[in-house]
Parts: C-alpha cells; sequence; structure tokens
C-alpha cells in the first residue's frame, strides 16, 4: 500500500508481485487506499506533501538474443549486470532474455547495438534491433 500511496501503478504491483492487478484492486479497496479525500479542490498547504515524481521505474522488456550476445561482450558494465541478472525465455530457434531495468538502461543496451541496425549487419541483426526498439517505445 506504500508504493501504491507514492504513486506506482496498481498493474505494476501486479507484475512485480506476479498477480493479477484485479487482486491488487481488491486488497487496495479493502484497505481504503484508492478513495477519494473528502474536498478534491483544497490543495495542500505544504508542497512536500505532494509526491515527487518518480523515478525512471523498472520495466520487464525481452532483448532478443542476438542482441544479447552482441552486448555481453561490446556492453559496458551496467548492461552487462542487467543481462546478468536476465531470464533466458526458448522460443523456436532463437531465444530471448527478459530484464527488469529501468528504461534508460534499455535504450542505453539499444545504442550500444547499433552496430546491429547498419546496412552491412545481416537481415536478422537488423529484424533483432528493429523488435527491440519497437518493445522500448511500446514501453514509453
Amino acid at each position: 500500500m506504500e508504493a501504491f500511496g507514492k504513486g506506482t501503478a496498481v498493474k505494476a504491483l501486479a507484475r512485480q508481485h506476479q498477480v493479477d492487478p484485479k487482486t491488487i484492486r481488491r486488497i487496495l479497496d479493502a484497505a481504503g487506499a484508492r478513495e477519494l479525500p473528502k474536498q478534491l479542490d483544497v490543495l495542500p498547504a505544504d508542497p512536500s506533501e505532494q509526491a515527487a515524481p518518480a523515478p525512471d521505474p523498472d520495466v520487464v522488456l525481452d532483448l532478443p538474443g542476438l542482441l544479447a550476445d552482441h552486448l555481453a561482450i561490446a556492453g559496458t558494465e551496467a548492461v552487462r549486470q542487467a543481462l546478468a541478472s536476465g531470464r533466458v525465455i526458448r522460443r523456436g530457434q532463437g531465444h530471448s532474455l527478459r530484464i527488469t531495468a529501468p528504461l534508460e538502461l534499455h535504450r542505453t543496451a539499444l545504442q550500444q547495438s547499433a552496430a546491429l541496425a547498419a546496412e552491412s549487419a545481416g537481415p536478422a541483426a537488423r529484424k533483432a534491433y528493429r523488435v527491440y526498439a519497437a518493445r522500448i517505445t511500446a514501453a514509453e
């Protein structure tokens, strides 16, 4: 309930605790955390009472295996640590790496794998780059 009070979305809490968002809503409703204040037109007098903007929240995205293999060699230390904490997802012939990290780290990983988007790269590498870029854009 503290996280919800600080501005965390119900769906984000549901992903974090691996439950249905409906379950989170029911718990918050039972505790009265989602009720509106009695006077909506009165602003808080103290500016410190207002919620500060939240830092970049963690986002769960699937990184294509081709990019993950490239970043394991060419990525920065922060990106390599995120790759090490990821979970391998096998699909068909290839694999993906499910990474939970701030959106800024995903953008950094995309920038560091920009060489795979060049014309000299193969079609599979270019497609992997496009897919990951689309996932980041959708998460924004």
